[in-house]
Order: structure tokens, then C-alpha cells, then sequence
């Protein structure tokens, strides 16, 4: 009678490893919110993690490389888009919208740690460089998806991929920005009124769309702050 592989030991190891990565990271993305990044110590976090503090610099050189990692994670969701987009008959509309409310999700659906994000990103020369290569690289990947509805024919061929994935991620973090000031439930709405709006700009004109997945309900057409 087959038994039931042994788990080898590396493994373990790695699936403890990556646990506790994952318990630094999500204890200092908490400790950011609620004391801001520069009031925040590495101390701090390995209390709120349960850790030593030997053990987070095992994992990161410094406090900094934390938003090193949250932005290493967003990036992962846009990949995943970008594989997804070659498989999918998912309109491109669609695809944006679900890809722009997923990357907002949690944790990043957090006023708090949206403003302390924005304090790091003014105060920290490191975390400023981080924040310059986490989104150099999200435009590269946004413009594939973009080339894609290019031949597709829902996206205008004359607009430059690039161009678009860069107005796109300066709408998004801009749309978060405004929106962390009031910290309301309002988010959503937000993000699918500037992406109905950017999509218009867009689209070939075969390919507007008043689809209702696109749709803000009529009791959120209301005029937002």
C-alpha cells in the first residue's frame, strides 16, 4: 500500500522561511499605517511580528526594503495579468478595470498606509529609489497588456504602449492619493469612474464600451470630494 511522501526538510525550511518573511512584512505595512514609516523601527516590527530581531535582517537590509517587498508583491499581481492577458477573451475595459481594483485591494486599501507610503516616499532617498524601479516596472508590463488590445483593435494603434501604461499608473496612484485624505468607502467608486473616463480616451470606436461590468451604480453616481 503507497504511503503519503515525507515533507523533505528544505522544504519545511522554505515554507517556514517564507512565513516569517510574510509576518515581517505584513507587521511593518501595519506599524507604517498606524505610526508612519520614519516613526517605525525595526524593533518595532520583530515585537509586532513576534520575531527577533536578528531574524529580519535575515531577511531585509533595512526597514526600506520592506516597501522593496510590498511593491515586489504588487508587481507579481501585474505579471499575473500579463500572462493571463494572452489567454483571455476578457475584454481589454475589463481587464483593466479588474486589474486596477485588484492592485488597490488589500493592503494597499489602507488611508493610512497610502499617506505613510507617500511620507516614506518624501523623506527616504532608498525608498524613493525603490518606488522609481518597483514602477519603471509596472509601466513595462502595463504596456504589454496595452500592445495586446492593440491588436486586438480595442486600443488606438496611434498611442504609444508606454505612454498609456504610464498615464495609467500616475491616474491610479493620484486617484489613492486623493482618496487617503478622506479614508472613506469610496475607493471603488473612485477607480471605476477614472477608468471609465480613461478608457474613453482609448478605445477605437468599435471597441467603446457601456458594458455593465463597467457600470457605477446608480446610487454611487454621486459627485465625490
Amino acid at each position: 500500500m503507497p504511503t503519503s511522501p515525507i515533507p523533505s526538510l528544505s522544504g519545511r525550511r522554505e515554507r517556514h522561511s517564507a512565513e516569517r518573511r510574510l509576518r515581517l512584512v505584513r507587521a511593518a505595512l501595519e506599524l507604517f499605517a498606524k505610526k508612519g514609516f520614519s516613526q517605525t523601527t525595526v524593533e518595532d516590527i520583530t515585537n509586532a511580528a513576534d520575531l527577533g530581531k536578528g531574524t529580519f535582517f535575515n531577511y531585509f537590509p533595512s526597514k526600506e526594503h520592506i516597501l522593496a517587498e510590498f511593491g515586489r508583491l504588487q508587481i507579481q499581481r501585474v505579471q499575473m495579468a500579463v500572462d493571463e492577458v494572452q489567454t483571455t477573451n476578457l475584454p481589454i475595459q475589463q481587464f483593466f478595470l479588474r486589474l486596477a481594483l485588484d492592485v488597490t485591494s488589500e493592503p494597499a486599501r489602507n488611508s493610512s498606509l497610502i499617506r505613510a507610503l507617500i511620507q516614506a516616499n518624501l523623506s527616504s532617498e532608498p525608498v524613493r529609489q525603490t518606488m522609481r524601479e518597483i514602477h519603471a516596472r509596472a509601466t513595462q508590463l502595463l504596456g504589454q497588456i496595452v500592445s495586446v488590445g492593440q491588436l486586438r483593435g480595442e486600443i488606438r494603434p496611434e498611442l504609444d504602449p508606454i505612454d498609456v501604461a504610464q498615464s495609467l499608473r500616475q491616474m491610479l496612484l493620484g486617484t489613492m492619493l486623493v482618496w487617503s485624505l478622506y479614508g472613506d468607502g469610496t475607493l471603488e467608486v473612485r477607480i471605476r469612474k477614472v477608468m471609465d473616463i480613461f478608457w474613453s480616451g482609448l478605445a477605437c470606436k468599435s471597441s467603446t464600451s457601456t458594458d455593465d461590468a463597467n457600470e457605477i451604480p446608480a446610487k454611487d453616481k454621486r459627485k465625490l470630494p
